[in-house]
């Protein structure tokens, strides 16, 4: 059934087959033993006599039409009648994407700045992620921290917004304060060879160099590439190692770009916060390819309608019984 933008369908159509079970049982099932009822049976010319043989027909005829429409009513509500409503169509990619982030202790820095503050560096990647994350309607999005150890913070999900959330309340100290760089790789990695998707893609954002974990962020690499997993690095600070001069707080750029190249990425250098801007839009550019998908229908269940009727129908027969 279709009304102007809506419609009607079942989930089990095939309960309607049920509405003429109470005939097939009046017909097979043997019939009640006369007198089981405790009434007294008198012949119909001493009933019309009395006067009430009219009424007793009346409300026997009432009593039967109330107990089909009980049926009725029970047999539609477990057809699991619904209300179709369209959806509008979201962007899909069939895109499967993990951002691998550092959570090491240097990422408490405040050498960035947003809207003329300044701010840690972990803030302003919180701020640019989680409006990088928002925009990829259509994508799958998990998401992965790193310092001493990796641990996935979100799972593979659509639910974009759900995951923005959770970059916008990570914080430092969560799995330590050193910089595994291959562990939190090889973590979204694995999560990704897992994942039913046709494009599986890391962005990996670290400020330091790797310190600590079981793997070598080359070796990780290389792993990606057989997997046919893009890896893009963001090597994050205003400084790098080749411009250390004494600070162990810098990032190591050229790891991170051997990453991306081994891997099939791409390698971005961001020192401030429109550097993480620009490149949160070029990964946009970079992983595009989306086209509206089928809208995917909303529906919104109607069996407790004829469900509210059945019971209104039951508490009737109950009542004509005692009046009788």
């Amino acid at each position: 059934m279709t009304l102007p933008g809506l419609a009607l369908d079942l989930a089990a159509p095939l309960a309607f087959l049920l509405l003429p079970l109470p005939l097939l049982a009046a017909r097979l099932l043997p019939p009640a033993r006369a007198g089981g009822s405790g009434a007294l049976r008198v012949p119909d010319s001493i009933a019309a006599r009395l006067g009430g043989g009219a009424t007793l027909a009346a409300r026997g005829r009432r009593r039967t039409a109330l107990a089909w429409i009980l049926w009725a009513a029970l047999v539609t509500a477990l057809a699991g009648p619904r209300l179709v409503l369209p959806a509008a169509a979201l962007p899909a990619s069939g895109r499967e994407i993990v951002l691998a982030l550092d959570l090491s202790g240097s990422m408490e820095r405040v050498d960035f700045s947003i809207e003329g503050r300044n701010v840690s560096r972990l803030a302003a990647v919180k701020r640019v992620g989680a409006e990088f994350l928002r925009r990829r309607a259509g994508d799958r999005i998990g998401l992965v921290v790193f310092a001493d150890q990796a641990d996935v913070a979100a799972s593979l999900t659509f639910d974009t917004e759900a995951v923005a959330r959770t970059l916008e309340e990570a914080r430092v100290g969560l799995v330590g304060r050193s910089t595994g760089i291959g562990d939190g790789l090889g973590l979204a990695l694995k999560r990704l060879d897992a994942a039913p998707g046709r494009s599986k893609v890391v962005v990996l954002l670290s400020d330091g160099a790797n310190n600590a974990g079981q793997t070598t962020p080359h070796d990780v690499a290389e792993l990606a590439r057989e997997l046919g997993i893009r890896v893009h690095t963001i090597a994050l600070g205003p400084r790098e190692t080749s411009e250390a001069d004494g600070d162990p707080d810098v990032v190591d750029a050229r790891a991170l770009r051997d990453v991306a190249e081994t891997s099939g990425g791409r390698a971005f250098r961001v020192r401030t916060t429109d550097d993480l801007a620009a490149v949160a839009d070029a990964i946009d550019e970079l992983e595009a390819d989306r086209a509206p998908a089928p809208p995917v229908p909303l529906r919104r269940d109607l069996w407790p309608w004829p469900g509210a009727l059945a019971l209104l129908t039951a508490a009737a027969l109950l009542l004509t019984r005692r009046g009788a």
